[in-house]
């Protein structure tokens, strides 16, 4: 017999589910904010945390607990917005989900399973922050971060490769070998652009030394593979790089699939710095040239999403992270962003506007005199404008 609470439990979060997500007052001209998270651990099915039997769990205590949803991938398949979203456990492992909704902003209901994703090796112990790429060769690729044990003393040194995997509905997924990048030891945050690069396939990196720490590595780098089925990568150009004092100082690494855009290649990326309260990440944009996309043609400087208020407080707070953005035919454009490792929101804004921010914002001028001097000419301009000389 399902237990009573269950009902009670239920129609609770029926109306979170179906709740209206509006616009805040925020306002930068460059993108919109909503009020609600998109995904949080309260939408995740009770059955999927509770056993529903009233003889068997006679107290309703949560058997398999969720910590949090959040980073996640996104695509428009079959009229509907999917987002396969970064589920933790309790128990502290990720695994992948699909939640989905008419809607770009609101509705969002998880499938009845996770994805299973097939492994390579018992010692893959996590995996997390799947890009999702609509290729040209007819398959939907998931690029994630994979995750394993270093086999030392030290239990938090870990090794960190991109895993790939390739689906057609989002519900069955081929696994292929991870990449592999013969210049750089560790591999996170890889995306994988939708169309081919001299007739192979091109991937944005992130190199790595270490686990957590970029050691030598200069930012977001750019590969060629023949095969994907196999994808191996000799050497990789640096595109936006790390720079001192900067928003990227730390680290920085691909978000979102790049997007196609009449100017360039549209990125919306994460950069770290750090403080006395720990790294920061923010999410910041640029462009890259059409035909040679390890070209950086537009960057602004600053940063585009920083988290504020609530978004600040999480489990790893002071972060905003994207791995996940839609385009729509008419230009529309959402970006699906975390907070602190926690929840899931959106912002919504247009390819446009995107284009105008980052053609048009000053570049980072990168020290404080020259900043100085950039902003003092738009005060300038605009007093002038002002007073109708």
């Amino acid at each position: 017999m399902i237990h009573e609470k269950y009902k009670e439990m239920a129609a609770k979060q029926e109306e979170l589910l179906s709740r209206h997500n509006e616009k805040t007052s925020f306002y930068n001209g460059i993108y919109d904010r909503y009020a609600h998270p998109v995904l949080t651990r309260d939408h995740i099915p009770l059955f999927w945390k509770y056993d529903l039997d009233s003889s068997t769990n006679p107290f309703f205590e949560e058997r398999l607990g969720i910590n949090a949803v959040f980073n996640s991938g996104a695509v428009k398949l079959g009229g509907k917005y999917c987002l396969v979203a970064r589920v933790e456990g309790n128990d502290r492992k990720s695994f992948f989900a699909v939640a989905e909704s008419s809607s770009p902003t609101e509705g969002f209901r998880f499938r009845d399973f996770p994805i299973r994703m097939p492994s390579l090796s018992e010692d893959e112990t996590n995996v997390y922050d799947m890009r999702l790429t609509k290729h040209e060769d007819g398959w939907i690729y998931g690029v994630f971060c994979v995750e394993k044990s270093a086999h030392t003393a030290d239990l938090s040194d870990a090794v960190a490769s991109a895993g790939i995997a390739r689906t057609k509905d989002l519900v069955n997924w081929e696994r292929l070998p991870d990449l592999v990048t013969l210049r750089s030891p560790q591999q996170r945050n890889v995306t994988l652009l939708p169309e081919f690069v001299d007739g192979k396939y091109a991937f944005y990196t992130r190199p790595m030394d270490g686990f957590i720490e970029t050691g030598s590595g200069g930012g977001i780098g750019f590969g060629l593979a023949d095969d994907i089925t196999h994808a191996v990568i000799d050497e990789e150009r640096m595109t936006s790089i790390r720079r001192y004092h900067t928003i990227t100082e730390s680290k920085n690494g691909a978000g979102a699939t790049p997007i196609k855009t009449e100017k360039g290649w549209l990125h919306i990326a994460h950069g770290v710095r750090n403080t006395a309260a720990g790294l920061r990440y923010v999410i910041y944009a640029f462009v890259t040239d059409l035909k040679e996309p390890w070209k950086v043609i537009a960057e602004p400087g600053g940063y585009l999403i920083a988290p504020l208020k609530g978004e600040r407080v999480g489990d790893v707070s002071n972060v905003v992270f994207t791995n996940g953005a839609i385009c729509d035919d008419d230009g529309s454009l959402f970006i699906y962003y975390a907070s602190s490792d926690t929840r899931l929101h959106v912002a919504s804004s247009s390819v446009d506007r995107l284009l105008d921010y980052t053609f048009n914002t000053p570049a980072d001028a990168l020290v404080t005199g020259k900043c100085v001097d950039q902003r003092c000419d738009l005060i300038s301009r605009n007093l002038a404008l002002l007073s109708g000389k």
